[in-house]
């Protein structure tokens, strides 16, 4: 199982090569456990139209999470987005600059040795068109393949499906897919490797529908307290 899933994950990248129009999506994410309660965390991305090439999008963004019970938490952040043209790398005009700002709530619901998380997302953006409201809804899930729990040297599968909706007609934005895995080096360090499908509705923020996705999750803890299992999850 172990073999055959190391070859799925080094098999992703040539499998994408192999189509036309694919586009890279890479980020890191930091995050600081402070207590039992607080954390805080970081994240950047960096996408591309096509295979590490066309480089048209990045964003910075930072916040903090306060954990209300052991399967609730309330998160709140702020972070700088930025769309250029397509046809090259990071080519003038850009295309928005954005100012975004967001509320959540995470629930996680533990099923034997899975886990599901419900995530719920209200934004304010100051784009270049003006100001938007922005709903989100994502649920997703993630089973650990060679044990029952995420811990240190774990491969893990990962899926979410999320949905976006603003105030204004026609109110559906944008359907955003993930299909993946990844590995937990260490209870502080993972890596997750997959693939985004993007749909979107006629909106002009953004470009490109099928990215290869890689992501470097580490796991921050300063609390000197008994340490949490650790769930690989970004906060896009």
């Amino acid at each position: 199982m172990k073999f055959r899933f190391i070859q799925f994950l080094f098999l992703i990248p040539f499998l994408i090569i192999a189509q036309n129009g694919v586009g890279s999506w890479n980020s890191i994410n930091v995050t600081m456990k402070l207590d039992s309660k607080w954390n805080v965390f970081a994240e950047s991305q960096l996408r591309s139209l096509s295979f590490y090439d066309e480089f048209h999008y990045y964003e910075v963004k930072t916040g903090f999470s306060y954990k209300i019970k052991s399967n609730l938490s309330v998160t709140a952040g702020f972070g700088s987005y930025n769309t250029f043209s397509e046809g090259g790398n990071f080519e003038q005009p850009m295309q928005n600059k954005e100012i975004r700002t967001w509320a959540q709530i995470n629930l996680k619901n533990p099923f034997e040795y899975i886990i599901f998380e419900h995530r719920y997302r209200a934004e304010q953006r100051f784009t270049t068109f003006g100001y938007r409201n922005r709903f989100r809804y994502r649920f997703s899930t993630v089973i650990p393949l060679n044990g029952k729990k995420i811990v240190p040297k774990t491969f893990y599968l990962s899926a979410w499906n999320e949905i976006f909706f603003t105030d204004r007609e026609p109110f559906f934005e944008r359907n955003r897919l993930f299909v993946g895995g990844g590995y937990e080096f260490t209870e502080n360090l993972a890596i997750q490797i997959g693939y985004i499908y993007q749909f979107d509705y006629k909106i002009n923020d953004e470009t490109g529908r099928d990215f290869f996705n890689v992501a470097l999750l580490y796991n921050f803890d300063v609390s000197n307290q008994k340490k949490d299992n650790f769930h690989p999850t970004t906060n896009d």
